[in-house]
């Protein structure tokens, strides 16, 4: 079953919490999108949240512009999982899909509005 470590940051004061989501709690978070806004009344919290990102088990990043859960190399020039050490540098690195699969390890989220 699926389990996740939620990072919640509120924009408005610039904290953040971590919540613990495991097997029923969590699979309301599989087969979502980066970007998509999921109601968090399920875990004990009651706000929303606006999916922004998150890594796997090996520490790659999701990609919100990648489709699928799969992982892919992807050519980059600037974005998340990227830093250019020469300006106009391209590289290609290996990054998850935006979409929330069980191989997810934390999940970084945003309170909405």
């Amino acid at each position: 079953m699926a389990q996740f470590k939620i990072v919640v940051s509120d924009p408005k004061t610039g904290k953040s919490e971590v919540l613990e989501a495991k097997d029923s709690t969590a699979q309301i978070f599989v087969g979502r999108k980066v970007g998509e806004v999921v109601d968090l009344s399920v875990v004990g919290q009651n706000y929303k949240v606006k999916i922004t990102g998150g890594s796997d088990k090996a520490g790659f990043p999701m990609r919100g512009d990648v489709l699928g859960s799969g992982k892919r190399y992807v050519l980059m020039t600037e974005g998340v999982g990227f830093r250019n050490s020469v300006e106009g540098e391209k590289r290609r690195k290996l990054v998850r899909g935006g979409t929330v699969t069980e191989e997810i390890y934390q999940l970084n989220v945003a309170k909405a509005e």
